[in-house]
C-alpha cells in the first residue's frame, strides 16, 4: 500500500465535526495536551462512550513504473538533473559511490529484490569492503516520492539514534541516481507476518505481538518527545515496521516526516499525504498535522496486531472492508471483545490483556484529536502488557469458535493461505 495525497471532501460534515468537537470538550482524555505524567493501564476503560471516527474517501493509487535497474548506458533524464552536491550538503551519513552499490547488489539482480514501496525498489546487498549485509533502497524517479523525500529521510535518520528506529548506514547521490543504505532486517515487515502467505511466515503469538507494539510505540515516542526538533512520522503502518532478530521492531521509511509544531503552534499546515486506512480523519479534512495524527495511525496498527485484519481489505464486504468501521460496533459491547481477537491465535491470549490492548487502540482512534492519549502514556501501557507473559500451558485458553461461524473461520483461513492475490502489493515494502 503506497502513499497518496488523501485530500478532497471527507465523509465527515465540517459543521457536524465542529459541533461534535465543541460538545466533547468536557469529555477530554484524562489530561491536558501538554501534561506528560505516565500512567499504567491496569484495567480497560468504559467503552460504552467510545465514538470511533468516519473515514475520508480513498484517492486513486499511484502506480509504480516497471523497472529501476541501472541501465547499461546512461540516458538523458526527462526532468532537469538535480544538483547532488548542493542537495547533500550537511548530510552526516556515509556517502557511497554508485559503483559500490551496483557491486553490492550484482547490478540489482532480481534474486536480491526484497520489496517495493512509494520510494522505489529495495534490494539485499553485501558491501564489498566490510562484507556487511544491507538493504539498499533505490529511488524511483517516476514514483510518488522524490528528491525531497530522499533528503528528508537522510536528514531525519542522520540525526536519530534509537533501538526502535532503523539504522541508516549511508546514501548515494550521483547524477540522477538516489539510493539509501540501511541495516538489513532479516524478518521483513510486520505486514508480512500479519497478512502474508501462511506458508512463508511463522504465526505471531500474543507475547510477540505485544512486544512489537510496545517497541513501535517506543520508536514513535522518540520521534515525538526526544528528537530535536520533534518529528511527526506521518506514515506509520505495518509495512513500515521492520523486524530484526527476536522480532525486535524498528520504524522505517521517513520520507513523509515533518518537523512538528513548536512554541504556541498547535499544528503544522501541510498538503495531506499518507496511506488510506491509516490517515487521521481530522488531518485528512483540514490539512492540520499534529502529533495526534500519528497516534491515530498507531491505533490502526495496534488494531491490526490484535485482530489480524488489514486496515483496508477489498476482499471483504460492506463495513468489514474498513478495519475501524468494523470495530466500531464491537467496541460498544465488552461481551463482543473476544470477536476481535485474531482467529489465528486459536484462543491463546489473556482475556484481561486483550481488553487492555483494545482499550489502548480505541483511545488512539478517537475522532477528536484531543481525546487521543499522549505517546508516553501508550508506551507505559504497552510496556506493562508486554511484561505480562502469557503461557497457554499455565493460563486459560479461550474458545476461538464461540463467536465465529465455521464459514467465517474457513474464509479467514483461505485468505491467510492465499498467495497475495488481492493484497496491496504482491511483495510489501518490508525492507524499507
Amino acid at each position: 500500500m503506497g502513499c497518496f495525497p488523501c485530500g478532497g471532501e471527507s465523509s465527515i460534515d465540517r459543521k457536524q465535526y465542529k459541533k461534535r468537537k465543541n460538545s466533547n470538550k468536557d469529555n477530554r482524555f484524562r489530561r491536558d495536551e501538554h501534561h506528560h505524567h505516565h500512567h499504567n493501564i491496569q484495567s480497560p476503560p468504559d467503552f460504552s462512550k467510545v465514538t470511533p471516527h468516519r473515514f475520508v474517501k480513498e484517492e486513486p493509487k499511484v502506480l509504480s513504473p516497471s523497472s529501476s535497474k541501472i541501465p547499461e548506458k546512461e540516458t538523458k533524464a526527462s526532468s532537469p538533473k538535480p544538483n547532488s552536491d548542493t542537495e547533500t550538503d550537511g548530510f552526516k551519513a556515509k556517502k557511497f559511490a554508485l559503483v559500490d552499490l551496483v557491486t553490492a547488489t550484482e547490478n540489482f539482480k532480481d534474486e536480491h529484490f526484497l520489496g517495493e514501496g512509494g520510494f522505489g525498489k529495495v534490494y539485499k546487498g553485501s558491501l564489498q569492503d566490510s562484507g556487511e549485509v544491507v538493504a539498499i533502497k533505490q529511488l524511483d524517479r517516476n514514483g510518488c516520492q522524490g528528491i525531497r523525500e530522499f533528503v528528508v529521510e537522510v536528514l531525519t535518520l542522520s540525526n536519530a539514534e534509537h533501538p526502535n528506529l532503523v539504522k541508516l548506514i549511508g546514501y548515494c547521490a550521483e547524477g540522477d541516481q538516489r539510493l539509501l543504505v540501511y541495516e538489513y532486517m532479516p524478518l521483513g515487515s510486520l505486514e508480512d507476518h500479519l497478512h502474508g502467505p501462511r506458508t512463508s511466515r511463522r504465526l505471531l503469538d500474543w507475547n510477540t505481538r505485544m512486544k512489537i507494539a510496545a517497541g513501535a510505540a517506543d520508536g514513535l515516542e522518540y520521534l515525538h518527545n526526544k528528537m530535536t526538533p520533534p518529528v511527526i512520522y506521518r506514515d506509520l503502518k505495518c509495512s513500515n515496521i521492520l523486524l530484526g532478530e527476536g522480532y525486535h521492531p524498528k520504524l522505517s521509511d521517513f520520507g513523509l516526516a515533518k518537523v512538528g509544531p513548536s512554541g504556541d503552534q498547535t499544528h503544522v499546515s501541510t498538503r495531506v499525504m499518507g496511506t488510506y486506512g491509516y490517515c487521521a480523519p481530522d488531518y485528512a479534512m483540514t490539512g492540520q498535522l499534529t502529533f495526534k495524527s500519528d497516534i491515530y495511525s498507531f491505533g490502526v496498527v495496534l488494531l491490526e496486531i490484535i485482530t489480524g485484519r488489514r486496515a483496508i481489505d477489498s476482499r471483504r464486504t460492506g463495513s468489514e472492508q474498513n478495519l475501524v468501521e468494523w470495530a466500531k460496533p464491537l467496541f460498544k459491547d465488552r461481551k463482543k471483545f473476544h470477536q476481535m481477537a485474531d482467529p489465528a491465535l486459536q484462543g491463546m491470549y489473556p482475556v484481561r490483556g486483550l481488553y487492555q490492548a483494545l482499550a489502548i487502540a480505541a483511545m488512539c482512534i478517537q475522532e477528536q484529536p484531543s481525546m487521543r492519549p499522549l505517546v508516553a502514556d501508550i508506551v507505559t501501557a504497552l510496556n506493562y502488557l508486554a511484561s505480562q507473559t502469557y503461557d497457554p500451558k499455565i493460563h486459560a485458553v479461550q474458545n476461538p469458535r464461540r463467536s465465529r461461524s465455521s464459514d467465517n473461520l474457513k474464509r479467514d483461513e483461505e485468505e491467510k493461505n492465499c498467495s497475495g492475490v488481492g493484497s496491496e502489493s504482491a511483495k510489501s515494502d518490508g525492507q524499507i
